[in-house]
């Protein structure tokens, strides 16, 4: 019988094994461990505790052999001998509370900001398949997000997966932020997948902020973390996330970033012996981007639904390089942040003609999507004759389109970057203004 109260207790309570199959180390070499005694229990992705002077290190097992069993242990092997003990853990999963919104918390559940925080009642697989294909749900509604862009030229809407592409240092964190704050959602997950350890608390108090941070969980793995622990933090947040959608709500999933899972997963994959194929990653490196991707979206009949915005390191706006590649392939729509904006100083550096929501056109009217499209238009004459203006070149009167564009670019240009608490309808307004200006 559960006693009101006593739920976390009881969790803790049912996660005690009395008894778990030991072995001992009898190879350590070139960053792996080799454990013999455990062959006939492991299985691939089972954790591992290895007792080594009076200190506890964490392990995953890579590979299984007749004998023995391989693996690749949470940290440094420093330190560990032939002859340590080794204790099977079997698979890690993770159990999400509803108490953990406001707080930050590590890739295994255990809190990073010095509270103590309850377990779940139900351990959720980190690993979980996503809905079935045919019975999820359409796209929905259009979202406010508090961003007259979002709210127009590129709207985001329930249920849909968007990337976000940029170099470093052009305020990808800075979008995020604004993103975790003004879109509507009832729970907001964010990955910080190897993320600089000095900018967790910069992240929170000054990008997320109180506003953003009393409807947000935050999992956290820094950079100076094992690979499996970066990885397992994508897919730790995103059983957060599934935790929350599964009670009929609506997730926003921020994951920072994909580029960096994808690093952890090679670093990962090749210790375990896979061969590197595209540009040094693994061929397996697609499924799991891909895989991970998919378990966002609309949920089916009778759940929520997961809306994701994925963030990408493209080095040199390279928008071929293999992450990007694979994951503008599976989402609905990207976002490319551009260095040459930035540096200008107009933020969010969202280069519009380069960016897609495959929303469109369902998710605005006729009207809407006439305004969005003549919008594009200018941008568009605009951005072809930018160095003809610049260089002095251009000779007004020459092309009507041109002038047009011209004339409408800084007001434009400045609608891109406005930030605003006002509602779409109210964006469409501001934009409509602007294409009839004289």
């Amino acid at each position: 019988m559960a006693f009101i109260g006593f739920e976390p207790l009881q969790a803790e309570i049912s996660d005690i094994v009395v008894a778990r199959p030991v072995g001992r180390v009898c190879e350590v070499g070139r960053g792996m461990i080799e454990v013999s005694g455990l062959a006939a229990y492991a299985a691939l992705g089972d954790r591992a505790r290895i007792w080594c002077q009076g200190r506890v290190v964490g392990a995953e097992v890579l590979a299984l052999r007749p004998q023995v069993v391989t693996l690749l242990a949470d940290g440094g092997a420093e330190g560990l001998a032939i002859g340590d003990r080794v204790e099977l853990m079997g698979q890690a999963g993770l159990a999400p509370d509803d108490s953990w919104v406001g707080r930050i918390v590590d890739p295994f559940g255990r809190p990073l900001d010095g509270r103590p925080l309850a377990r779940g009642k139900h351990e959720r697989a980190l690993r979980a398949p996503p809905p079935p294909a045919a019975q999820r749900r359409r796209l929905g509604a259009r979202l406010e997000t508090g961003l007259a862009v979002f709210n127009t030229l590129l709207p985001l809407v329930r249920g849909q997966r968007v990337g976000l592409f940029a170099g470093s240092g052009v305020g990808k964190s800075s979008l995020l932020g604004k993103l975790a704050r003004g879109v509507r959602a009832d729970v907001v997950v964010i990955a910080l997948v190897g993320e600089r350890g000095r900018e967790l608390r910069e992240f929170v108090e000054g990008v997320l902020g109180p506003e953003g941070m009393a409807r947000s969980v935050v999992v956290a793995a820094t950079s100076d973390q094992s690979p499996l622990v970066r990885r397992r933090c994508a897919w730790s947040a995103m059983a957060v996330a599934e935790h929350f959608r599964d009670q009929g709500q609506h997730v926003l999933f921020l994951a920072d970033s994909v580029t960096r899972f994808a690093e952890a997963h090679r670093e990962v994959a090749l210790a375990g012996g896979e061969p590197p194929s595209l540009r040094g990653f693994p061929p397996s490196t697609s499924h799991q981007i891909m895989a991970l991707a998919e378990r966002a979206g609309p949920g089916p009949e009778g759940t929520g639904d997961i809306t994701a915005i994925f963030s990408v390191l493209v080095a040199g706006s390279d928008m071929d390089e293999p992450v990007a590649d694979i994951l503008r392939g599976v989402l609905d729509g990207h976002v490319v942040l551009d260095r040459a904006i930035a540096e200008r100083g107009r933020f969010p550096a969202i280069d519009l003609l380069r960016s897609v929501s495959r929303s469109l056109p369902d998710a605005a009217s006729a009207e809407e999507n006439d305004m969005i499209g003549t919008a594009r238009r200018f941008l568009g004459a605009y951005d072809r004759a930018e160095m003809m203006v610049q260089a002095g070149l251009y000779a007004q009167g020459s092309d009507a389109l041109v002038d047009r564009a011209i004339a409408l670019w800084p007001a434009l240009d400045g609608f891109i970057s406005q930030d605003e608490s006002a509602d779409i309808q109210a964006s469409f307004r501001t934009l409509a203004g602007i294409l009839t200006q004289r």
